[in-house]
């Protein structure tokens, strides 16, 4: 369902002032988006994982729900929330499958950041940038966003653009920026 940013807006204001068929309407209005960010964040996970795209957007759903502190701005806020409560639950996940395996340990994480979309991503690849991830939030939250709505979301360059309301030469000058700092992060934690 094709939709304008005031519409999701309109609604996600309502839907936080506590009208129930707002929150409705704003399900089936934003679930095809929600859908297609879900489904990139799985062709980057393992085959075989036991999530499914349908099960992490019910999870991010329930998630974004119990967000009743948060000031919905536009609809570019609600998307850039909702990748963030994907991440959440991928890492989630990941944590809860390391810690079930016994003696699963550190291991050298590296990064293809050229690559995008390379294949599936380890456990410990996916909790390395989540960490050095939440580091970057705090020093360059533009480039945090960008790096979660690139790796972890599988968008593309214009998409992310598109999102955040910025331009595509802003999001591959943020996102090269970004992935450095990332580098030099995660080679300080062993990785090459």
């Amino acid at each position: 369902m094709e939709q304008s940013p005031g519409e999701v807006t309109v609604l996600l204001r309502k839907a936080q002032g506590g009208q129930i068929d707002a929150a409705d309407q704003l399900v089936r209005m934003v679930y095809s988006e929600l859908r297609r960010i879900a489904g990139a964040f799985m062709r980057g996970e393992r085959p075989g994982h036991t999530l499914q795209p349908s099960a992490l957007i019910n999870e991010a759903w329930l998630r974004l729900a119990d967000q009743t502190q948060v000031d919905w701005r536009d609809r570019a806020h609600f998307f850039g929330v909702a990748a963030q409560m994907m991440r959440r639950v991928l890492v989630d996940h990941a944590r809860a499958r390391l810690a079930d395996k016994r003696g699963a340990g550190a291991t050298v994480v590296g990064l293809d950041w050229v690559e995008i979309d390379s294949g599936p991503r380890k456990l410990e690849e996916i909790l390395a940038v989540d960490e050095v991830l939440d580091r970057l939030l705090q020093l360059d939250s533009q480039q945090a966003q960008i790096v979660e709505m690139r790796y972890f979301a599988g968008m593309t360059v214009k998409e992310t653009a598109e999102v955040l309301r910025v331009s595509t030469r802003t999001v591959d000058r943020e996102f090269a920026l970004a992935s450095a700092w990332l580098r030099r992060e995660l080679a300080g934690r062993g990785a090459p």
